[in-house]
């Protein structure tokens, strides 16, 4: 794969029953390269690890904050093999790529196999992304280190968010934990109703 703007590079991997799980170009992907970070933040490939956790495929996928217990959408037979800079997430189901906007809880099919995915991800990552955000985040100086994602307030499906909005780096697994609030609430709020967001702790993007 041409990647760019690499940031982190999985641990050696070592032989895990997960790995049986998974589709035989999932597994041979992580045996090139046991999950890595891209163009300076933008995507994130979980590998298998048990440390850091956040690279953990097992634990997005099994563990005790696994996505799918977290995102009613998500199947526990999804494969959460990686997410972008903001947190959403890409999901391997039925050798289909699917795509979980973490803010709203909504899951919908890329109709793209795995090698389509990579295939439009590497030729053209800033559309296919939506890395603007990013962008945004470094032209204000900011950067991602590795574990960390973007969070937005307001949170992009907010209609204030098209006057802008501000972006921090937090915690991955607290932004994660974030959204899955988040999108849990938010489902209660009819199209257009007003709403209010309460800010109670700015390092989770809350």
């Amino acid at each position: 794969m041409n990647l760019s703007g690499v940031t982190f590079r999985g641990p050696e991997l070592i032989d895990a029953p997960i790995l049986s799980r998974l589709s035989m170009e999932h597994a041979r992907m992580l045996r090139e390269m046991n999950g890595f970070i891209a163009f300076e933040g933008g995507f994130h490939l979980r590998g298998v690890c048990d440390v850091p956790v956040w690279h953990s495929l097992a634990e997005a996928w099994l563990g005790e904050n696994s996505l799918h217990r977290l995102f009613p959408s998500v199947r526990d037979s999804d494969v959460p093999f990686g997410e972008d800079c903001m947190g959403d997430q890409f999901l391997l189901r039925e050798s289909v790529v699917y795509r979980l906007s973490a803010e709203s809880g909504d899951c919908v099919s890329l109709e793209m196999s795995w090698q389509q995915f990579f295939e439009r991800l590497t030729a053209d990552p800033i559309e296919f992304l939506h890395l603007h955000p990013l962008l945004q985040f470094q032209r204000d100086g900011g950067s991602l280190e590795p574990g960390q994602l973007l969070a937005s307030y307001p949170p992009f499906v907010c209609e204030e968010s098209r006057d802008g909005v501000s972006l921090s780096a937090v915690p991955a697994t607290e932004r994660i934990l974030f959204l899955a609030d988040f999108a849990r609430q938010f489902a209660s709020v009819a199209d257009g109703e007003p709403c209010r967001i309460t800010v109670s702790n700015e390092r989770n993007g809350r």
